[in-house]
């Protein structure tokens, strides 16, 4: 199968696209991995990518839509992909149709992780990890049993991500609806759109995304 799967910074997505990789052997076809992953590469593509990265020019569609075709016809026809942060747009929505066609593919189930943005933002803001073994804990949800030593390891140091917080989380979701929006009613139309609620615990949104998986 091929999908598309959509949600907000903290949804879980990278969760879940890692459980459908190693339960159904899919690959995960992030553009930001595929396109460091390219610059690497000594190809006229990947040269291309590393000038346009070292300009600090934002990557064209064209270079894009190259990149997705050159890694799907790397890959085996049978193997499933999950596609992340691409497309964004209606224009490459309608792309990546035309790329999938050409190598005998097409897209199955596009799958949005739903989040209410208030819950969302308290579970973001209150993360942080043991800074020696990075086991995560949570200011409400998940604190250490002795309060100031790690479960796992027993340090005593803990760190943050600087951007976890309410500010620039709430910019990633005026974001990440900004780019999204576009492309909903195009696949819509097309009866592929398909809702999880994002915020139930991990378990609960693996099983609802096989149940729509197995039910194509």
């Amino acid at each position: 199968m091929n999908i598309i799967l959509l949600g907000p910074p903290g949804a879980g997505k990278g969760t879940q696209a890692q459980r459908l990789v190693e339960g159904r052997g899919m690959v995960q076809l992030s553009t930001g991995d595929m396109l460091r992953e390219t610059r690497k590469a000594d190809t006229p593509l990947g040269r291309q990518v590393a000038d346009v990265m070292d300009s600090g020019a934002l990557v064209s569609d064209e270079i894009v839509t190259a990149m997705i075709d050159e890694k799907l016809a790397s890959l085996d026809p049978a193997t499933g992909v999950i596609f992340d942060g691409y497309p964004r747009t209606s224009a490459q929505a309608e792309t990546l149709d035309k790329i999938l066609a050409g190598r005998g593919r097409k897209l199955d189930r596009v799958i949005e992780l739903g989040v209410d943005e208030d819950a969302l933002v308290e579970r973001i803001v209150g993360r942080y990890t043991c800074a020696t073994c990075g086991k995560g804990y949570h200011d409400k949800f998940e604190r250490p049993k002795v309060e100031g030593t790690c479960d796992k390891c027993g340090g005593h140091e803990f760190k943050r991500r600087a951007d976890d917080n309410e500010e620039t989380v709430r910019t990633r979701m005026g974001e990440y609806r900004a780019k999204t929006a576009p492309i909903l009613p195009y696949y819509e139309a097309q009866g592929l759109v398909s809702r999880v609620n994002g915020m139930a615990p991990i378990d609960e949104v693996t099983s609802a995304i096989e149940e729509i998986l197995d039910a194509d």
